[in-house]
């Protein structure tokens, strides 16, 4: 068995100055319409969401690293990060080579950071 973990943590306020500042040609870089429509549901809390989900994606990265060519031969919006119904995030990716890639993922924030873990069994 071989395990790949990547873990990440962001400052909420650099994820809402570049939402501030560069709109939707960041969030439409980064995040898919479903994550956007999530974060978006979230009113008070947004910019924490979206932070949570930024650091899951990078944590995911860092994970499957090993698996990827190069580290541009994923985009962003490759990986989406959703809740289920019981709130637990999971993860769908849309690049061929990783449809049957099965990721852990958990993802916490407060109003000043949020942090992300991923878990990759190969």
């Amino acid at each position: 068995m071989n395990i790949k973990v990547g873990t990440d943590i962001i400052e909420v306020t650099r994820i809402q100055e570049s939402i501030e500042k560069l709109g939707e040609k960041f969030l439409n870089r980064v995040f898919t319409a479903n994550e956007i429509a999530y974060c978006e549901s979230k009113k008070a809390t947004k910019y924490e969401h979206y932070a949570a989900r930024f650091a899951g994606k990078e944590a995911i990265f860092k994970a499957i690293s090993p698996m990827l060519k190069n580290k541009f031969s994923i985009d962003w919006t490759d990986v989406e990060i959703l809740n289920d119904e019981q709130s637990r995030p999971y993860v769908t990716f849309y690049k061929e080579e990783l449809k049957n890639v099965n990721i852990d993922l958990s993802l916490s924030h407060i109003k000043e950071y949020a942090i992300a873990m991923a878990v990759l069994i190969l």
